[in-house]
């Protein structure tokens, strides 16, 4: 029995919906949400990663299914939704916009056209796809269920020579402020995570520089989380009803010296560029 007053978890017995499932911090949070109990759809735009995650899941004795879909595309996450939807008995209770890839090394003005388009494409208009068409449903569902959209601290860090990265992950966090605010008192609560480096293949898979690759792998071994941990972490924020969700202090600190102080951190930001160049 709950204690009188506290209010349900979101995160436990959910009917969750998770993109970019396939790896890193969405196979993360698949997994810890069916060790709370919840039911799971796994999707990915690679089909076979999916798969796996909800075959290790199914495997260990939690409910899951796979589903492809290509988040830069709206006709795929509609039908996410419909097949999310008829797997699950009805709307989901938790959706996590998480599908993202990786791309940097390049000044504004040499970043080539494609990058900007596939950066933007399934970073910013991935996650614009899943609340466009998942909310309305949250909405008619008409009980408590939560939205995590998954951002980074490039959102706020505007660290040179990750411009397409940047905007694309600046844009995710007006994206989640924007709906938190719209969804206020309806009982569905948004989450933005914005983690600094967490231990996945984002480095691997995307489109960098080798330098900057590099320099993002030593990060990641010397300052990174686990997935697991930040997943545990945004789902207990997101519990909580918690719009940010900075989960390392590196993070937090760059948060508020950025709001605080812009200007001074916009030009530390370009002379720790040009030291370390």
């Amino acid at each position: 029995m709950r204690p009188f007053g506290s209010a349900p978890k979101r995160s436990h017995g959910a009917a969750a919906v998770i993109t970019g499932a396939g790896s890193g911090i969405g196979a993360a949070f698949a997994t810890e949400l069916a060790r709370r109990g919840g039911r799971v759809v796994c999707s990915d735009v690679d089909e076979g990663s999916s798969r796996a995650t909800a075959d290790a899941i199914t495997a260990a004795g939690g409910q899951a299914t796979s589903v492809r879909c290509d988040v830069s595309r709206l006709d795929d996450v509609a039908q996410l939704a419909k097949e999310a939807q008829s797997w699950l008995g009805g709307a989901p209770t938790l959706v996590i916009n998480n599908a993202g890839v990786g791309a940097g090394g390049a000044p504004i003005g040499e970043i080539d056209p494609d990058d900007w388009s596939w950066v933007l494409g399934i970073n910013l208009w991935g996650p614009i796809h899943g609340c466009q068409v998942f909310t309305p449903i949250l909405r008619e569902a008409g009980r408590p269920a939560g939205i995590i959209n998954v951002a980074s601290a490039a959102a706020f860090g505007a660290a040179p020579g990750m411009a397409a990265y940047n905007v694309s992950k600046a844009g995710v966090l007006s994206l989640s402020e924007t709906l938190a605010a719209e969804l206020s008192g309806t009982g569905i609560t948004v989450t933005v995570l914005c983690p600094t480096f967490v231990k996945t293949n984002i480095v691997e898979a995307g489109r960098i520089s080798a330098r900057s690759t590099q320099l993002a792998d030593r990060l990641m071994r010397w300052t990174g989380f686990s997935p697991e941990r930040v997943a545990r972490t945004c789902l207990d924020t997101n519990d909580r009803g918690g719009l940010y969700c900075m989960p390392q202090p590196d993070a937090r600190i760059g948060w508020g010296i950025k709001r605080l102080t812009p200007t001074v951190y916009t030009r530390a930001a370009g002379l720790t560029n040009r030291v370390t160049n």
